[in-house]
């Protein structure tokens, strides 16, 4: 079992920034893939960015250029910068997890709020 706690969002004007951070406990060693998704009003849910072992950063094309991913390992954390945001990033933030390899099962936060200001 692995358990996520986010935090970082919240209220910005368009063109600001924020970070997101999303801290895994429990069967946190066994994570193979972190990253984020988001659900805005009346669309369907997409990811954002993730991070797999072995493999680079990918990012959805809305972001890439101003969304950063990354994860500190020794605290079982991922963390979104968002620069240059824009009204169409409105949206909640899910942090997600897959752990483990074998038999892989999909955990996910509680969401977190970003607005972003015209």
């Amino acid at each position: 079992q692995v358990q996520l706690v986010e935090s970082g969002g919240g209220l910005v004007e368009a063109g600001g920034s924020l970070r997101l951070s999303c801290a895994a406990s429990g069967s946190s060693s066994s994570i193979i893939a972190m990253g984020w998704y988001r659900r805005a009003p009346g669309k369907e849910r997409e990811l954002v960015a993730q991070i797999t072992i072995g493999l680079s950063p990918a990012y959805a094309d809305s972001v890439k250029g101003r969304f950063t991913i990354s994860r500190d390992n020794a605290k079982s954390t991922v963390y979104l910068q968002m620069n240059s945001l824009k009204p169409e990033d409105t949206a909640v933030y899910y942090c997600h997890v897959r752990s483990p390899l074998i038999a892989p099962v999909d955990y996910w936060g509680q969401g977190t709020q970003v607005t972003v200001s015209s």
